[in-house]
């Protein structure tokens, strides 16, 4: 990721024909504006990282100093697949993904974040009654009335919402997630919509648009809590740099970050253009610009750039990947954050 010049091909095109990277139709070049260094950003077309699809949308990417390129992945392991043999400048993606990173090469940093309190707990409508009755002690009254446990499906073990579902679990309920719950893994958003639809689960952790989707749809599941009222500043989507773009190129991370918080920006104040954006980046048959649009009103779409706001969340994300074994210390948050950054822009 150095300033040095290329020739013959490209790295991103070399991941595009050893198929490690993940290019479904939107990812490509992205016109800079003809600088003589090259930024490569690595993204999920997940609602999360709303700030790319403005900066794309927008053409907010041209105002870099840089040759941008960018690649677009189905899941948090292709990226870090990617991300961790050098492959990437920029990453836009899950907070656990960039903390496996961080663990694993010790080479990248988060620089910002893109969303914070992102997650909702969504249950079956007869269950939400109970619960607001009987909190906690809801789950045994549901598996004497049905004959099984309460099943919820979510993530894969360590993802985001994987975590934040254990944590409100445990220290907010006092339950255990192995013996007083069923959870079961089911891949990522589009299987969790689709087990939704089919009521075939009785809830799940999420972020938007699921939520809004299944309210929309009349798929028989409301909210029943919200990340911001028992974990505020939960983490979510960040922005992760490489060592080399942070320290050997930092006027372009800085513009980087610059734009970013442009983005942030236009999704607060025109946000009718956001969902645009987003519906034509996530796919319109996936997401509407009706339903993205409708997803903007949630409070689990609050996107950010601070990247200080979800410090003492990630503190709580970090001691429970290490505990579910997705890294391999515990990181502190020197290890996961680079806030000068963020901070000599936003000055």
């Amino acid at each position: 990721m150095s300033n040095r010049p290329r020739s013959g091909v490209s790295r991103r095109d070399v991941l595009k024909a050893s198929g490690t990277a993940a290019t479904l139709g939107l990812a490509g070049c992205v016109g800079g504006s003809g600088g003589s260094t090259e930024l490569s950003v690595a993204y999920m077309p997940i609602y999360p990282d709303m700030q790319h699809f403005v900066m794309e949308g927008e053409g907010y990417y041209d105002a870099i100093d840089a040759d941008v390129s960018t690649d677009q992945f189905s899941d948090g392991p292709s990226i870090i697949q990617a991300y961790a043999t050098g492959d990437y400048d920029v990453a836009l993606f899950g907070i656990v993904p960039a903390m496996i990173v961080i663990d694993k090469t010790g080479f990248a940093k988060v620089t910002a974040a893109n969303i914070q309190n992102a997650m909702q707990i969504l249950t079956r409508d007869e269950f939400a009654p109970m619960f607001e009755q009987h909190g906690a002690d809801a789950f045994g009254r549901w598996e004497e009335q049905e004959g099984e446990k309460f099943t919820f499906g979510t993530f894969p073990p360590g993802s985001v919402p994987d975590i934040l579902l254990r944590y409100w679990l445990e220290q907010e309920l006092g339950l255990d997630p192995k013996s007083d719950v069923n959870i079961e893994s089911l891949g990522g958003a589009g299987p969790v919509r689709q087990a939704l639809a089919a009521g075939k689960i009785d809830g799940t952790s999420i972020m938007e648009p699921v939520p809004t989707l299944a309210t929309e749809k009349g798929m028989g599941y409301s909210p029943i809590a919200w990340a911001g009222d028992f974990m505020p500043g939960q983490p979510a989507a960040v922005t992760m740099m490489h060592d080399d773009l942070r320290t050997d190129r930092p006027d372009v991370a800085k513009s980087f970050i610059e734009q970013h918080i442009r983005a942030t920006e236009f999704t607060e104040s025109d946000p009718d253009t956001a969902a645009k954006h987003a519906s034509n980046a996530i796919g319109p048959d996936v997401l509407s610009v009706k339903t993205a649009r409708k997803a903007m009103k949630s409070p689990a779409s609050d996107f950010i750039s601070n990247p200080h706001s979800i410090e003492s969340g990630t503190e709580i994300f970090a001691a429970y990947a290490n505990r579910l074994g997705k890294t391999e210390t515990e990181l502190s948050i020197d290890s996961i954050f680079d806030y000068s950054l963020y901070d000599d822009v936003a000055e």
